[in-house]
């Protein structure tokens, strides 16, 4: 397996809060503009998230108002039900 280049900037300091912030448009193709440190549900449903690496996952049932701490490149919009996501870096 050849290495991968990171596609997105990555500006994670782990000593200090998210110091940005931009809604997240889901999408199978286009990465985020930044590697996430987490995500702001503002509507219920299920995310499917990207991480570095390529993987995807899908968290069900997250919860509105809810911040879920995962580092991604991408949220896809095939099977993401949740609303109102704001990226968090």
């Amino acid at each position: 397996m050849a290495a991968s280049r990171k596609p997105v900037t990555d500006s994670f300091d782990s000593t200090s809060p998210a110091s940005g912030y931009a809604a997240i448009t889901p999408s199978d193709g286009t990465e985020l503009t930044y590697v996430t440190r987490a995500i702001y549900v503002g509507g219920a449903g299920n995310i499917v998230a990207v991480d570095e690496a390529g993987n995807a996952v899908t968290f069900t049932g997250a919860t509105a108002g809810s911040i879920i701490p995962i580092r991604c490149k991408r949220v896809n919009s095939t099977n993401t039900t949740a609303t109102g996501l704001v990226a968090l870096w």
